[in-house]
């Protein structure tokens, strides 16, 4: 079954190894065949890969990307133990990357990853406003 993409004016995909840019009218178009894909506001790039969760997004990505995921393992598992021993709340997420991973399925692990994100900017926020987070993600106020 072929994948159906629209584009809006000059976005890019990434399909493979190819980047397509999009003219400056939306286009729609079919992809047939196994090959990743990804939109262009789903690409992580290095430099604003600057939290841990992101680092993790990119390091999967490049999994899904690379054809080998195997060359990734060792730095991805090494951000998961750093960002579950810095966020232990975190670690649901995590497993259901690796679920994601084991599977094969790398497209749901990116998924999976964004979500990662924003429970990372969820504790991120919290923590500024001196708020602390239950595993549910409610907040808890401490009384004086």
């Amino acid at each position: 079954m072929a994948l159906k993409v629209e584009l809006k004016p000059n976005e890019r995909v990434l399909i493979g190894d190819c980047v397509i840019t999009n003219s400056d009218q939306r286009t729609r178009f079919l992809v047939d065949g196994n090959v990743p894909i990804l939109r262009e506001k789903d690409i992580m790039t290095a430099d604003r890969a600057d939290t841990p969760a992101k680092r993790i997004y990119l390091t999967v990505q490049l999994m899904y990307i690379g054809g080998n995921p195997t060359d990734q393992h060792e730095v991805y598992f090494a951000l998961m133990k750093d960002i579950v021993e810095a966020a232990p709340s975190s670690w649901s997420r995590i497993a259901e990357i690796n679920n994601h991973i084991l599977t094969g399925d790398l497209y749901k692990a990116l998924k999976s990853a964004k979500k990662l994100i924003d429970y990372e900017q969820e504790l991120l926020t919290h923590a500024s406003s001196g708020q602390g987070l239950r595993s549910g993600g409610t907040t808890d106020r401490k009384s004086a």
